[in-house]
């Protein structure tokens, strides 16, 4: 088993910025891939951005791209989310999601499926005011 530790939410106001962290512990694996995705509320849950085991394959949801990056320190066991530029359409809980299935082969598509992903975080609320 892996769990999954978001931190970093918080309330920003419009054009600000926040660093999301999900640390992982339990059964660890540094070759899976981790995922960000959010659900505002009376939305659908929606990936944001996606990270391959090793960090070099990158994806991010088209509304997000060129305002947040992820990364990760896999000698912290540690995937963080920069989001800059922030929006209020951005406020929605944000949860850490891993997966041992995914490989770094697989396409943006398949790390946009929540369904592949295995291991979620409890969520971390993100609010941004106008």
């Amino acid at each position: 088993q892996v769990q999954l530790v978001e931190s970093g939410g918080g309330l920003v106001q419009a054009g600000g910025s926040l660093r999301l962290s999900c640390g992982a512990s339990g059964r660890t694996s540094n070759n899976y891939v981790t995922g960000w995705f959010r659900q505002a509320p009376g939305k659908e849950r929606e990936f944001v951005s996606g990270i391959s085991g090793g960090g070099t394959r990158t994806y991010y949801a088209d509304s997000v791209k060129g305002r947040f990056t992820i990364s990760r320190d896999n000698a912290k066991n540690t995937v963080y989310l920069q989001m800059n530029s922030l929006k209020p359409g951005d406020t929605a809980v944000y949860s850490c999601t891993a997966s041992p299935r995914l490989q770094a082969a697989h396409t943006g598509t398949s790390y946009s499926d929540a369904r592949q992903y295995d291991y979620w975080g409890q969520g971390t609320q993100v609010t941004v005011s106008s």
